[in-house]
């Protein structure tokens, strides 16, 4: 396995996009009435990091089946560093009083096409 800077060097030199994102995958950790009440500081939390150019992307996760809801949850983020994307998923009231935990995982897009309605988002 390479090394994921080498990857990136790698992707970029063969012309891919190599676009690099944080992506943080959040689960319940607590009962859904703790995530109702804390669903309002979350979004709002959300709203600031989209008003930042910090956040590209967030929304629910449906079960496996894709007919349920589960109160999980998925975001994308755009930070320098792991430690500044580490530090904007912690900073999320439902990571930080405890009604979700997650798992967070580099992202490198080298393929695809994004419309250009969200071009400006993502270029930034």
């Amino acid at each position: 396995m390479p090394k994921w800077a080498d990857y990136v060097k790698e992707s970029r030199e063969r012309g891919s996009l190599a676009a690099e994102y944080f992506i943080v995958r959040s689960r319940p950790s607590a009962p859904p009435e703790k995530l109702k009440e804390v669903l309002p500081r979350h979004l709002d939390y959300q709203l600031k990091l989209q008003d930042a150019h910090k956040l590209v992307f967030a929304g629910p996760l449906s079960d496996e089946s894709l007919e349920e809801m589960l109160g999980e949850g998925m975001m994308v983020y755009r930070a320098t560093s792991e430690k500044e994307a580490r530090a904007l998923a912690d900073a999320d009231p439902m990571h930080a009083e405890g009604a979700r935990s997650y798992t967070m995982r580099r992202w490198l897009i080298n393929e695809g096409h994004i419309p250009n309605a969200l071009r400006p988002l993502l270029d930034r």
